[in-house]
């Protein structure tokens, strides 16, 4: 369905934009690129022994790198340890990026019950994150300031009728398979969108990226959130908030779109580089334990020391059904061939996955 702009939604005009813009040689070229690259990152995923493995840890990064280009800082060690340690004491920025992390995987399980995303859902989501009801913006005031300069870049839509106007354009683009559009290229579309509307108080820019994974699920080109594409937003940060801002002031959408697809293109090769070191580790670690440690191996107990970075005896009891005591045998065992090191936190050992959380941390 062909919607025309209406100028009167504060000069944001109502998708579709014209395929004329958004369907240049240079845009189509790199689509093909982008999709290829995708594809083979959703087969490579099946390849895994555990597609939790790569998930959990996606969905980690994802939520520290997007609430890292809003400036909320933590590290992975703290996450790993507020998520696995019961005596870890979160700081407000660690259970933030967790809150970004539980928003992502609860959007994950409404694309897969309902099939599309709508306007609910992605309040839904924004509540997560936030942890308030304030539901679309309803007051005026609000406007995208340069940090440095203190001047005002863009005035979004303030007016409520407005936003729910444009959030219902927005949610009928997003489900809308009728038109010829790439899905990549649309994502590129509806991400600026969205990111105009400025539907929420606070709260957008995380938002809007859930959005991003969550719509390359919806059209089918990834079963599982594992596409890390803040990374490549928080290094190229600045392009970014320009290129958004060139869609605004120059209708350019072509440099906008091309952006977002090399940057879906980068991290879903770099995303694949990462699957292959993770498989040539878990064969190795499967290698080494069948050596040394014969009686206690199963593939079982290896996919648990990779699902969970960070183990401790209960993952081993909850997760394999095995007593406390072959548990902490097991876990013991395998420090003692070098592969967890054990930390005390508080009153609990927590055994950490060392050659696997630092592939990780590189990754």
């Amino acid at each position: 369905m062909t919607i025309k702009p209406n100028k009167a939604f504060n000069d944001l005009p109502l998708l579709p934009p014209k395929e004329s813009l958004v369907e240049t040689i240079s845009i189509l070229k790199q689509e093909s690129k982008s999709a290829v690259a995708l594809a083979e990152l959703k087969g490579l995923t099946n390849t895994l022994p555990n597609p939790n493995i790569l998930i959990n840890v996606v969905i980690l990064k994802e939520a520290q790198a997007s609430s890292g280009i809003e400036n909320v800082i933590t590290t992975q060690d703290k996450l790993y340890q507020a998520l696995y340690a019961k005596s870890a004491k979160p700081d407000a920025a660690t259970k933030e990026v967790l809150r970004y992390r539980e928003a992502l995987l609860m959007g994950t399980l409404l694309i897969k019950e309902k099939g599309f995303l709508n306007t609910n859902g992605i309040i839904t989501i924004q509540k997560e994150l936030e942890e308030n009801n304030a539901g679309l913006r309803r007051l005026p005031g609000t406007a995208l300031v340069n940090d440095l300069t203190n001047e005002v870049i863009y005035t979004p839509p303030d007016n409520f009728y407005t936003i729910s106007d444009l959030m219902k354009n927005l949610e009928e683009y997003l489900n809308d398979d009728h038109d010829d559009v790439s899905p990549l290229i649309k994502l590129a579309i509806q991400h600026y969108q969205f990111e105009s509307i400025h539907p929420f108080y606070d709260g957008n820019g995380r938002t809007g990226r859930i959005i991003n994974v969550l719509y390359l699920i919806l059209k089918g080109l990834l079963k599982e959130p594992v596409l890390y594409l803040s990374s490549f937003i928080i290094q190229n940060k600045g392009d970014y908030y320009r290129l958004l801002q060139e869609v605004r002031t120059k209708n350019n959408w072509e440099d906008w779109i091309l952006y977002m697809l090399k940057g879906i293109e980068q991290t879903a090769q770099s995303t694949i580089e990462q699957i292959n070191k993770i498989n040539l580790l878990f064969n190795e670690t499967q290698k080494l334990v069948q050596e040394k440690l014969p009686r206690i191996y199963s593939k079982d107990l290896i996919e648990q020391l990779f699902i969970h970075p960070y183990s401790k005896i209960e993952f081993l009891v909850n997760n394999l059904g095995i007593e406390r005591k072959a548990a902490s045998r097991y876990l013991n065992g395998l420090e003692e061939i070098g592969i967890l090191k054990s930390q005390q936190k508080g009153k609990e050992v927590i055994y950490i996955n060392t050659k696997l959380y630092n592939l990780l941390k590189k990754g």
